[in-house]
């Protein structure tokens, strides 16, 4: 076993003395400068120094002086616990796999997704408690993965995005049933209400809603508003009153203003976005989470034959190219942005395609890395613990080999992830010895 790993495992169980990390060179994302041979200390999984590499360091070095340090990324939008495949791979899917088999495909994508350099993730809704589950298991050690944020449950309309018996037969829907706020789908405000406290009583840490209609569910509008005024409100006071912060997916323009005027805490996707819409975002605060990643993919899949559904298909050829531009858009009239890739529609682990993709639509590097660090971690409510290299904040780091913010695309080759102080993927180079 290679001392590092050794290393590791013993600043995971607190049992090592602090373990000190040679940077060729460290991101101070705030400042949007480089540290030139910086030199980090970590104990109790958090950063407990960082300063210039000049003096002899105590214990062992990891030597990552070839390399640039980063904080661990963050990705606000994914759905760890699925990944999508063809219409009739999915059909099969529904009428064959358990929730053991989903929530043994979860650790794989949780570790895929750690490797690529994302130390935290905020999951926006899984069926049958599969979030909660593999939140835990990343926490007891027993998954290699991401810090989860989890929303359980997404809560969803009758009929609207989320109801898992659209397009079913009626002799299927009939044997199912009506699902109701245990299962996220609501009709009036009373049962939104329930639907939140349903997720509190289930172990949620966020709400997320489906505020309008979306791509890849089985119902013909991709964007008519789905929840009224008095449920939206209903939903945001009994968030408020659990704490939680409510993620509204919404593409159509009017279901999108009805979430902001409720008082969510950020919109997902906000494909229509207009001109009302941004001033809604600035009145309120609100956040926007792009991913545009799941437009691109699901535009270029609608050009296969019988990839989607007669009913998905028209709706992924138009939206899906509209996200790039309206990002374009919102970050010029200066909306706050957190980075969100909505991985599972894709491949897991491409998540850092996003920031390619985000430096396209105009957002310059350093902002498109700033969303995905301290813009995310503000949208999380830890901006004193996440986000940043800075002592006393959990020990997420990041190293590439290229220089990021000449090209953003070398982030999609981390070579070194360390969370909470505990090593995950390294390179080749040996500890450096000391003297």
């Amino acid at each position: 076993m290679k001392l590092i790993t050794v290393l590791a495992a013993l600043v995971a169980s607190g049992s090592a003395q602090a373990l000190s990390i040679d940077c060729g060179r460290l991101l101070d994302v705030k400042s949007g400068r480089w540290l030139e041979g910086a030199r980090l200390t970590v104990s109790d999984g958090k950063f407990a120094s960082v300063a210039k590499a000049e003096s002899r360091a105590e214990g062992e070095v990891v030597d990552l002086s070839g390399y640039s340090c980063l904080p661990g990324l963050i990705d606000m939008h994914t759905h760890l616990t699925l990944e999508f495949q063809p219409h009739l791979a999915i059909l099969s899917d529904q009428l064959q796999a358990n929730p053991a088999d989903y929530a043994l495909r979860s650790a794989v994508y949780a570790k895929r997704t750690l490797q690529a350099g994302f130390t935290t993730v905020r999951d926006v809704g899984a069926s049958d408690g599969l979030d909660v589950s593999l939140k835990r298991a990343i926490e007891q050690g027993w998954v290699e993965g991401p810090r989860m944020f989890v929303a359980g449950t997404g809560i969803s309309t009758t009929g609207g995005h989320g109801d898992p018996t659209n397009s079913l037969s009626r002799e299927l829907s009939g044997a199912l049933g009506r699902p109701g706020p245990r299962q996220g789908i609501i009709s009036g405000p009373q049962e939104a209400r329930d639907a939140v406290r349903q997720c509190y009583k289930d172990g949620a840490d966020l709400i997320k809603i489906s505020a309008t209609g979306g791509v890849l569910s089985q119902a013909a509008s991709g964007q008519n508003a789905q929840f009224t005024d008095e449920e939206l409100r209903a939903v945001v006071e009994a968030a408020n009153d659990y704490g939680f912060k409510v993620a509204a997916h919404a593409h159509g323009a009017d279901g999108l203003k009805r979430a902001l005027r409720a008082g969510v805490s950020s919109i997902e996707h906000g494909t229509y976005m207009d001109d009302e819409a941004i001033a809604l975002y600035q009145k309120t605060g609100a956040w926007y989470v792009p991913t545009i990643s799941a437009g691109r993919t699901v535009a270029e899949r609608a050009k296969l034959p019988d990839y989607y559904s007669p009913l998905v298909r028209p709706k992924a050829a138009a939206i899906g190219p509209i996200m790039q531009g309206t990002l374009s858009r919102a970050y010029k009239a200066g909306v706050k942005i957190a980075f969100g890739t909505d991985a599972g529609v894709f491949a897991h682990g491409e998540n850092a395609k996003e920031f390619v993709y985000m430096v396209e639509a105009g957002m310059p590097t350093l902002a498109a890395l700033r969303a995905a660090t301290l813009g995310a971690a503000a949208l999380l409510g830890k901006s004193d613990q996440l986000g940043s290299v800075e002592t006393g904040f959990a020990a997420d780091l990041i190293a590439v080999k290229d220089d990021p913010l000449r090209d953003v695309a070398a982030l999609q080759n981390v070579a070194f992830v360390m969370k909470a102080g505990k090593i995950y993927k390294q390179p080749m180079t040996p500890l450096k010895p000391q003297p």
